[in-house]
């Protein structure tokens, strides 16, 4: 798949496309990432590519005619891959979900628009942008972060790239949080006293691990995203087991 990305800012993006376990993805070119400086595309001896906004206001505005001939060039050099969904970021877009990686992780690619200021000019987002996604309800200095989130979240859903069933025991994986997770020493010594790792989980006993597991993260949705307790309830995703628990909260 290939990811072309729009940006003010390409310096941002090398680090992370050489460093972590996501590398593997981009390095064998499961997941190929091509940068656009949207000053390239800016005709003018100064390379602007913003303004003030028409009407007033604080800020500035991306212009229209350098991301016009910045995705000009994007399709053209795509070519038969035209169809791949222009995203643009911002604060008034739908959320970013696992949902919505997995959807961009089964397809052929995006091209990531990263706007700056106050925004981008709104007929460009008129003329190409398929969808807008958000981060969360806060506000960035630009979108260059949220396509780095996306390329990360992508990249480590790419076979090879985790351990084989890391993701799918991800929060999110099955619409829910991902439970507590342990590892040596077996008793952690601090100020307040020795911390012990729960016992289930040295028990050798894989149904029981499995059983408790799913508790907590049942318990652990429930006590900070009810919302998706409802969603799986309403999906048919919850068991008996799980009903029983959430019972025992008495939330």
């Amino acid at each position: 798949m290939r990811f072309d990305v729009v940006t003010l800012f390409p310096e941002l993006f090398g680090p992370h496309l050489t460093q972590g376990i996501t590398r593997r993805a981009f390095e064998s070119r499961q997941v190929e990432v091509r940068l656009w400086p949207l000053r390239d595309f800016a005709e003018d001896a100064y390379r602007r590519v913003d303004d003030r906004p028409f009407g007033g206001g604080p800020g500035m505005v991306m212009l229209a005619e350098p991301l016009e001939r910045a995705l000009a060039a994007v399709h053209s050099d795509r070519g038969a891959m035209t169809t791949a969904p222009v995203i643009h970021f911002t604060p008034t877009g739908r959320a970013l979900t696992q949902a919505l990686v997995r959807q961009l992780a089964d397809g052929s690619g995006a091209v990531l628009l990263c706007g700056r200021y106050e925004g981008i000019d709104q007929r460009v987002i008129d003329r190409h942008v398929t969808m807008e996604v958000s981060l969360g309800d806060f506000v960035l200095s630009g979108g260059e972060l949220p396509a780095l989130a996306v390329l990360d979240a992508v990249a480590r859903l790419q076979p090879g790239v985790l351990t084989a069933l890391s993701h799918e025991q991800d929060s999110f994986s099955d619409g829910l949080l991902d439970c507590p997770h342990y590892s040596r020493p077996e008793v952690l010594q601090t100020a307040e006293g020795p911390l012990a790792v729960p016992a289930v989980l040295l028990s050798g006993h894989h149904a029981e691990i499995a059983r408790w597991r799913r508790a907590q993260s049942v318990t652990l949705t429930a006590r900070r995203r009810p919302d998706l307790i409802e969603a799986a309830r309403a999906a048919g995703r919850l068991s008996a087991d799980d009903e029983r628990t959430l019972r025992a909260l008495q939330l």
